[in-house]
């Protein structure tokens, strides 16, 4: 008797919405693919969902290709271009799946430091139904109770969704400065040289810690992202396409749109504890294009080598990149 075929994974699964995507996308399609499309989906929520999924987070990354040299390309290196990229979109839809294990729902508590490695992100789920997101590298100290609702930003980064209580303010402090939920979602950077603030949702304020009435101070609608150091504090305004990018790594994912190598390179550290060294300073000029997982070097390193024709060498433990 014939044993019957495995069923299908979920990461095969995802590799086939991946395939169906592509098809549809980036090759003829007709009223029967979309037939053979809408049956299999038809097969089962699983098939449904990994779509569905798969096709947000592709919309997400705005149809960026992989990494790609600012030349023309032949049909056939697009296609391959665009191969990974929906394979680096699945690639990173599993980091999520295993990323969202790391979830903490946390009571009221006095005070208790939380962080992360290089590479890992974590979730913790607040009592008053707040939630705050870790990013890589990142440590904060958490104060709460039912007097107060305060985080500090040790270092990295971390994305707030905060449930907004009038009698008990919820505020973030980092580099001297501090955020005040006015009903907000709001991204923190503090990894780099001066603090960015990023107002997804909602308002929030930011102001210097302790002189609060001074002129360094402003108040955040969606779209603004406030760059603060020692001396001063500015405001910009990004588009809410240039907000999901820089929220990109929730996914498990990092994008770059007219990035220079340099950036992209020192973006992709973050993720990992491998050294990057770009020896040529016009390669480090070189712009990218792409979607890729944040922690799959190897990803990167091969697409360096076969679409962008770079040289990648390892020496003495770091990886080289140059012409």
């Amino acid at each position: 008797m014939t044993e019957p075929a495995p069923l299908p994974t979920a990461a095969d699964i995802k590799e086939r919405a991946a395939e169906w995507l592509q098809r549809r996308e980036f090759w003829t399609w007709s009223k029967k693919d979309q037939a053979e499309l809408d049956a299999w989906r038809a097969q089962s929520s699983a098939h449904e969902i990994a779509f569905i999924r798969m096709e947000g987070a592709w919309n997400r990354t705005m149809r960026l290709g992989a990494l790609r040299q600012p030349m023309r390309q032949t049909k056939r290196e697009t296609r391959a271009r665009w191969s990974f990229a929906l394979r680096s979109v699945a690639a990173a839809l599993a980091l999520v799946v295993l990323a969202g294990a790391s979830v903490a729902w946390l009571n009221y508590t006095p005070e208790k430091t939380f962080s992360t490695a290089i590479g890992e992100r974590k979730t913790l789920k607040l009592a008053d139904g707040s939630s705050i997101q870790l990013n890589t590298d990142t440590q904060i100290t958490l104060r709460m109770d039912a007097g107060q609702r305060h985080v500090e930003l040790l270092r990295g980064e971390a994305f707030f969704d905060i449930h907004h209580n009038d009698h008990v303010p919820f505020t973030v402090a980092a580099r001297g400065y501090r955020v005040i939920d006015l009903g907000t979602k709001f991204l923190v950077r503090a990894d780099r040289g001066d603090l960015e603030v990023s107002l997804v949702e909602g308002k929030a304020r930011i102001e210097v810690l302790n002189k609060p009435r001074q002129s360094h101070s402003a108040e955040l609608s969606p779209g603004d992202v406030a760059v603060a150091s020692a001396g001063s504090l500015s405001v910009v305004r990004k588009s809410q396409t240039a907000l999901a990018t820089e929220l990109s790594w929730q996914r498990g994912v990092l994008i770059f749109d007219n990035t220079t190598l340099a950036e992209a390179v020192g973006e992709l550290g973050r993720y990992n504890r491998r050294k990057f060294v770009i020896a040529d300073p016009a390669v480090a000029r070189r712009t990218i294009y792409g979607a890729v997982p944040a922690t799959d070097v190897e990803a990167f390193i091969r697409v360096a080598r076969s679409v962008m024709g770079l040289k990648v060498e390892q020496r003495n433990g770091e990886i080289v990149f140059s012409q």
